[in-house]
């Protein structure tokens, strides 16, 4: 019988580990909540009108068609039994277990509120295909709302938008937005000028990009000064409604009326990260974020490891490894290389070492920040090298042209080829309150219908 791999999440650490054991005796079960690997980096153009979600989102079983030795498997891992070396999982409408030899675990991340869940309702993040899709119903549908109305303070609200977080997803959102307003709608509509729209950038730290040093946090806010993007920095979010954002700087509280607010803040590990801890007696951090061994395995349990956002790993300067794409790819084949090295008969416990290749944000069209080594590029150098990457990481021939086709759209000329947005995309948070989402709860622990139990021989 070939080793026995389970995968858990289709994100870059999972997708990466799997495909460099494409040529192993290994028989691999990916599980995933999804059908689809999320191209997380590009959330912001599918919420902007840029891209379409399948342009960012690719079918698992499309991405590996190829590689025999995968079953791709939908569903949300529940417990994991140590002992028996047995995950549970529910999928939608059906529950099942799944036996291993090895348990790779690379759930992501989850949108964190730091302890205000409350602010999600009226703040969605940008973690998932929905949050981009709500997003797009609700900054597009800003602008159109605000046309309909004659009072000032009604349509100065409506068209105010402010993003938390001035990391690279909140700035690039935040850019994003600010071109849209000024340049891909104006004179689109009769009644308001959508130039006018009031973009606010806010953060509870002292600069934007922090991790990119002071040069290039502030080339980044002279470029988005510029895009008139108002940046606050050193400010924090103390309450988050439908109507508007209230804010603390200096010990001051201002509150900015605002119809749309994006959630660009701050991440957590999954619930799963927690159960596993527990289940194997592993340290988590306040994140919750799993602490491993060197080699990413986690302590006393060899055939086990924790990948990207879910591990906390401390790098060469002695500080947690980031929660990047890069962190999740390398990872993710370390962890491959591991078990090859374990069915090769070789020594493992080889210490996983990241290989920093550098950072990249767009502010907006032809203009970027990258720091690549000690390389600092800003303008549209650093743009040029940003579409680069991206179309490089980008999973999929036809998603690379198709996501050229639309930037050449969206940057040269002035349209946003994606701007539908339906009732469903717009209201869909609050329908999921109200009635609830059989596949959230299955994701939430709570019993499926039916029980499959599927065993090893």
């Amino acid at each position: 019988m070939s080793h026995r791999v389970v995968v858990v999440g289709a994100g870059f650490g999972g997708l990466f580990a799997i495909k460099a054991l494409r040529r192993a005796d290994v028989e691999i079960t990916l599980i995933n909540g999804t059908a689809y690997h999320l191209f997380q980096p590009l959330l912001y153009q599918v919420a902007t009108g840029i891209l379409s979600e399948g342009e960012v989102a690719p079918p698992i079983r499309e991405v590996l068609r190829r590689q025999k030795n995968v079953d791709v498997r939908l569903g949300w891992v529940q417990d994991v039994d140590v002992e028996r070396k047995v995950v549970s999982v529910a999928g939608p409408g059906i529950d099942y277990t799944v036996p291993y030899d090895t348990l790779i675990v690379a759930a992501g991340a989850s949108q964190s509120y730091f302890g205000n869940d409350e602010f999600a309702d009226h703040a969605p993040g940008m973690k998932s295909i929905d949050d981009a899709l709500e997003l797009r119903a609700r900054i597009f549908g800003a602008f159109e709302v605000a046309d309909l109305h004659t009072d000032p303070e009604t349509i100065e609200r409506w068209m105010t938008f402010v993003v938390v977080g001035a990391g690279p997803t909140g700035t690039e959102m935040a850019g994003q937005i600010a071109e849209l307003a000024h340049r891909n709608l104006r004179g689109q509509f009769k009644h308001i000028d959508s130039r006018k729209a009031r973009i606010l950038l806010v953060d509870a730290v002292g600069a934007v990009l922090n991790t990119f040093g002071d040069q290039l946090s502030a080339k980044a806010e002279k470029q988005l000064d510029k895009l008139g993007v108002e940046v606050r920095t050193n400010t924090k979010v103390v309450a988050v409604d439908s109507t508007g954002i209230e804010v603390e700087s200096n010990g001051r509280r201002e509150r900015i009326p605002a119809m749309t607010k994006v959630w660009a803040a701050g991440v957590a590990a999954p619930p799963l990260a927690a159960k596993l801890a527990a289940a194997t007696g592993a340290k988590t951090d306040r994140a919750g974020r799993i602490q491993v061994e060197p080699n990413t395995s986690l302590p006393g349990h060899p055939e086990i490891f924790a990948l990207g956002d879910m591990m906390n790993l401390a790098g060469e300067d002695g500080k947690p490894l980031p929660g990047v794409a890069q962190v999740a790819i390398q990872s993710g084949r370390h962890a491959a290389d591991q078990i090859k090295r374990r069915l090769a008969g070789k020594e493992t416990g080889q210490p996983f070492r990241y290989f920093d290749k550098g950072s990249l944000a767009t502010i907006s069209r032809f203009s970027a920040v990258a720091s690549i080594w000690k390389l600092r590029l800003s303008g549209f150098p650093a743009w040029v090298v940003w579409v680069a990457v991206h179309l490089f990481y980008l999973v999929g021939f036809k998603n690379r042209v198709t996501a050229v086709l639309h930037w050449f759209v969206s940057f040269l000329g002035r349209g946003r080829s994606e701007r539908v947005a339906t009732q469903q995309q717009a209201f869909a948070r609050q329908a999921i309150r109200a009635y609830g989402d059989p596949w959230r709860r299955a994701e939430n622990g709570e019993p499926a219908r039916e029980t499959v139990a599927e065993q090893a021989g």
